[in-house]
């Protein structure tokens, strides 16, 4: 649709987001009965979930089991998982990838001997092989099956290039009760126009906020959206610390965003230095097969202690037909960059790649504003911990936009009372009369993350980003109240909320564990002593049960 007409989404739920999470919970909606309207800040697959090279982790084998699954998972969160929340997510493994199979998607099989059995790989933290895959494009197949799906469906209306700027509740209105969502307002992008999208069920499926720093592999849609469209709305976040860097992402000045999948250290690849020399064993027993956060850290102290630009990635010791047959796609692109996967070693670098915390959600992907539901890598559900065990983050997706819808139509008791929902006003702004301010915060955000709230991190790194993002803030805030808005301004105020919840939160940590790393707390707190770190929003209202 080109334009938002009002009618469209009156009655209907509202996703945000068209990953696996947004695009799971729709359709399962849909085929419910319920009427669902899809926002896409540009196409519908233009979120992370299509890049997800490695797989979807799942018990599917009888030589696996639940309690290893949920060992691994525990292991690689560092104390800091919720057992319950790990056990829904892995119990609903196999049922989540027959879901997907139904829909149509097809996962690699073993081979033209045995088409009756999935392949399964191997990736860092996982005791067995249990990553179902499709070829080392499983995001993308995943995705665009299910994008299909939804574009003809009868019960779901996609509305792409539609940017949301805030969400509207009972509370920013001044209405007496429990705060509760009641729509948003968008920018549709293409005319330029703040829409007002009337819904009593908002579904945020938004994504992570790698793009808060300046390397990452995710693409560029991932700026927090969510995470701060629900903090300005009264929901409280968790864990924000916690930023997965991703090991191996192609050095290149023109790979943008590339990853080299964990798949290919599940299947042999090892790290070397530029001598060519293994390291990965002087940092961990398990080698390149630790979890990503070990794996990272390693790297970014062999890079600094070294001087290096980067480290390398080899798994030419495999058979070329193995390594064209099993990463097909990674071994395309990076020949495009002139390496040979085949024939040696590629350039390889840490980059930001996961977001651990997010909005804080229940087993139900409730959020603490009634009607306002979390889903993937925008929540906090307490599977991950300190440390997202690889593969994890696509089932994550599924099982809790299972028991969103349910929750969803359960909850759904009839219409909520009309409320007149306010028009956006424009009446105070002018168009801006210079794009250097925005453009220049931007870089200056990214990099100040990059440098000072990385993979290591000191009190003195974190002041000085406190700091420099006040100040933004302040800027950014101006500019906003100011000047008629646009995808890069609606996209920079959140980055920089999300900046500031990730420094706070680091400060509020005394300790070292998982993803967060500080040089003044190098060692861990026994697990009894620590606990989620929780943010709590000025206008936070308990939810009403």
């Amino acid at each position: 649709m080109d334009e938002f007409s009002g009618d469209s989404a009156t009655g209907s739920v509202v996703v945000l987001g068209g990953g696996l999470a947004g695009l799971a919970v729709a359709l399962k909606l849909a085929d419910a009965g319920r009427k669902v309207t899809m926002l896409a800040k540009r196409q519908l697959l233009e979120g992370s979930s299509q890049y997800a090279q490695g797989g979807i982790a799942a018990v599917l084998d009888d030589d696996d089991s639940i309690d290893s699954h949920v060992a691994d998972t525990l292991v690689a969160g560092a104390g800091l998982c919720d057992r319950d929340a790990v056990e829904y997510v892995v119990g609903s493994g196999a049922e989540s990838i027959q879901w997907l199979v139904d829909q149509g998607v097809e996962f690699t099989r073993n081979g033209a001997d045995d088409q009756s059995s999935y392949h399964l790989t191997r990736e860092g933290g996982h005791s067995v092989r249990r990553v179902i895959h499709a070829a080392d494009a499983t995001g993308r197949a995943v995705v665009e099956t299910l994008d299909k799906r939804a574009r003809s469906h009868s019960n779901i209306t996609v509305l792409e290039h539609h940017l949301a700027v805030d969400i509207i509740t009972s509370g920013k209105l001044g209405l007496s009760g429990a705060n509760r969502c009641l729509g948003l307002y968008a920018l549709n992008k293409e005319s330029g126009r703040v829409v007002t999208i009337p819904s009593s069920t908002l579904v945020l499926a938004t994504g992570g906020a790698s793009k808060v720093y300046l390397y990452t592999s995710n693409p560029d849609t991932s700026t927090g959206d969510g995470v701060a469209m629900a903090w300005r709305a009264g929901c409280r976040v968790a864990n924000m610390e916690f930023v997965q860097f991703h090991p191996t992402c192609l050095y290149h000045p023109q790979a943008k965003s590339f990853l080299l999948s964990e798949a290919l250290r599940g299947e042999g690849a090892t790290l070397q230095l530029p001598d060519g020399s293994r390291f990965m064993d002087r940092h961990d027993d398990r080698s390149e097969l630790a979890p990503r956060d070990i794996v990272a850290r390693a790297m970014d102290y062999e890079m600094k202690k070294g001087g290096f630009d980067s480290v390398y990635l080899d798994i030419s010791d495999k058979p070329a037909e193995f390594i064209r047959e099993h990463f097909p796609n990674i071994s395309e692109r990076c020949a495009g960059f002139g390496f040979d996967l085949t024939a040696g070693p590629v350039p390889v670098v840490p980059a930001a790649h996961y977001t651990c915390g997010g909005v804080l959600t229940d087993v139900d992907a409730r959020t603490d504003v009634d009607g306002l539901y979390a889903v993937g890598e925008v929540s906090c559900t307490g599977l991950h911990g300190a440390n997202r065990l690889a593969s994890n983050s696509l089932l994550e997706c599924l099982a809790y936009a299972t028991s969103a819808s349910r929750a969803i139509l359960a909850d759904d008791a009839g219409p909520v009372e009309a409320v007149s929902l306010p028009d956006w006003d424009e009446s105070q702004v002018t168009d801006p009369d210079e794009q250097i301010v925005v453009t220049h915060n931007w870089d200056e955000l990214r990099r100040t993350m990059w440098d000072y709230v990385g993979i290591v991190r000191s009190n003195k790194r974190l002041e000085r980003a406190s700091h420099r993002v006040n100040l933004l803030q302040d800027e950014i805030r101006e500019y906003y109240s100011n000047f008629t808005i646009d995808n890069n301004l609606i996209e920079l105020r959140n980055l920089v909320v999300v900046a500031d919840l990730i420094i706070r939160s680091a400060l509020s940590r005394r300790e070292s564990r998982g993803l967060h790393y500080t040089l003044d707390y190098p060692n861990a707190l026994p697990d009894s002593a620590v606990s989620d770190t929780v943010l709590t929003p000025d206008n936070y209202v308990p939810r009403s049960k």
